[in-house]
């Protein structure tokens, strides 16, 4: 007779957002008059983004949105047993490890820690991670997955090919899953990567292929690119719909619920055309998620960010089905099913 498996659920989130903000108008100003004010609000879909402070480092806003976490969920650091960070890799040291950071300031000195990365789709990877570790061993109990995002600090808004990326914010996030749970329940996952998007976008310098020099540096802390424009939009267009849809269709799959059934989408910002399209292809509305307009993209916090705010909102409430959906650099694509609350039942 198979074992089942045990459950895993979600405690809590916590955020941290900057105070400083960038709007529409300054973002248009910096194109040089190539997007209008306008255009910035209604196609790319940002009024403002939160934008960081001079203590607003990557590990840091990872540590304020983790003591967030804690307080909203009443969780004693000391219980947590693992600790994920998914935050990024501009940061404010090179080669060191930000969960082991984040486990230092918190407290948690029962915890081991490790970083893992998948751009974007860092944060929905990392709870399959979790789960996938929290059922293996039975030493993991608690697990605490955190981190900050500043990436658009290598943003060139007079570079038109950028336009995509023109979104991209600061801030913090974190998100506690512990095992045995009955309610909030974390369920499957499915995760798709493309190896031929792997070199078509990324910081041009700073690595060894093309380190910081002396002749380089006024353009080095602003060379986030498209290094292959016409291959990334070629094949975006062509697979990453499609991709998004497979992904939650087999999260759902595996899962054992009935893809009707979904009342929320934790979606990434994009712009609103796109983020129209994939509410009305899933038969849902605006009301079934919140638009990040105010926030604009902030990587792989904005799954914990939407979740955050849809549950301060009463968006989320018992019973509501959950995908957190995301796609990241690299390329990658992913989808989870959660079920919040303790009404739902899958039959």
């Amino acid at each position: 007779m198979t074992q089942e498996k045990p459950t895993v659920g979600i405690l809590g989130t916590g955020i941290y957002i900057p105070a400083n903000r960038m709007t529409a108008r300054e973002i248009a100003d910096k194109t040089n008059g190539v997007w209008t004010e306008e255009a910035v609000v209604e196609k790319l879909g940002i009024i403002e983004k939160p934008i960081p402070g001079e203590n607003d480092g990557t590990q840091e806003m990872g540590v304020m949105a983790t003591l967030d976490a804690l307080k909203n969920t009443e969780t004693d650091p000391e219980g947590i047993d693992l600790i994920i960070s998914i935050g990024e890799e501009w940061k404010e040291y090179p080669l060191t490890t930000t969960a082991i950071y984040i486990q230092e300031k918190i407290g948690a000195k029962n915890a081991w820690a490790f970083d893992l990365q998948q751009r974007c789709c860092s944060t929905v990877s990392a709870m399959k991670v979790a789960k996938d570790m929290m059922i293996a061993d039975d030493s993991i109990n608690t697990v605490l997955i955190a981190g900050g995002y500043r990436n658009g600090d290598f943003v060139d808004y007079a570079d038109p090919s950028m336009s995509m990326m023109f979104n991209l914010g600061a801030g913090g996030g974190a998100i506690l899953l512990k095992k045995g749970m009955t309610k909030n329940l974390l369920h499957e996952t499915h995760v798709i990567t493309d190896g031929t998007l792997a070199r078509d976008a990324g910081v041009m310098y700073g690595g060894t292929c093309h380190p910081i020099t002396k002749e380089n540096v006024d353009v080095a802390y602003k060379s986030l690119k498209i290094f292959n424009v016409d291959h990334m939009k070629n094949r975006l267009n062509e697979v990453s719909l499609n991709n998004w849809f497979e992904c939650i269709d087999k999260a759902f799959q595996k899962s054992g619920i009935e893809q009707s059934k979904l009342g929320y989408l934790g979606i990434l910002h994009f712009k609103r055309s796109m983020h129209h399209q994939i509410l009305e292809r899933l038969n849902l509305s605006d009301k079934n998620t919140i638009y990040l307009e105010h926030y604009g993209h902030l990587g792989q916090i904005d799954q914990i960010l939407s979740l955050h705010l849809g549950l301060k909102q009463n968006i989320v409430k018992d019973g509501t089905v959950i995908s957190m959906i995301s796609a990241g650099i690299g390329y990658a694509w992913a989808a989870n099913v959660i079920t919040w609350g303790t009404e739902f039942k899958k039959s």
